[in-house]
């Protein structure tokens, strides 16, 4: 069975010095966002937490921004300053990722050899 194939939506932001990325739950509640501030973060952003990529793009390694990264890009460690900073002027994207196949059974031993 595949596994893994899902939808993912999230908000690049190029710096000056790292890339971030934050996860959002789609572009419609995005777009609503930015219009209306009404609409709490918690409905927008799919989890609570900022990544950097280390200047490697949207594709890179997704690692949790530290506190000193935040404070050099944004001019504060408050997250949730970041965070809207990081929605305002990132770049919506979308990606689906590749199906793969996991093993079903490996405890079958020696009857996956040679059959």
């Amino acid at each position: 069975m595949p596994r893994a194939n899902e939808t993912t939506s999230k908000i690049f932001y190029k710096g000056k010095s790292e890339d971030f990325v934050v996860f959002v739950d789609d572009l419609e509640i995005l777009k609503k966002w930015r219009n209306d501030r009404s609409i709490a973060l918690a409905d927008v952003l799919n989890g609570w937490k900022i990544f950097v990529t280390h200047s490697h793009g949207a594709q890179g390694v997704l690692d949790t921004a530290s506190n000193a990264a935040l404070e050099n890009e944004f001019g504060t460690k408050n997250e949730d300053e970041c965070m809207i900073k990081i929605l305002e002027g990132g770049e919506f994207q979308t990606n689906t990722a590749r199906e793969r196949e996991g093993s079903k059974n490996d405890s079958k031993g020696s009857m996956a050899i040679g059959r």
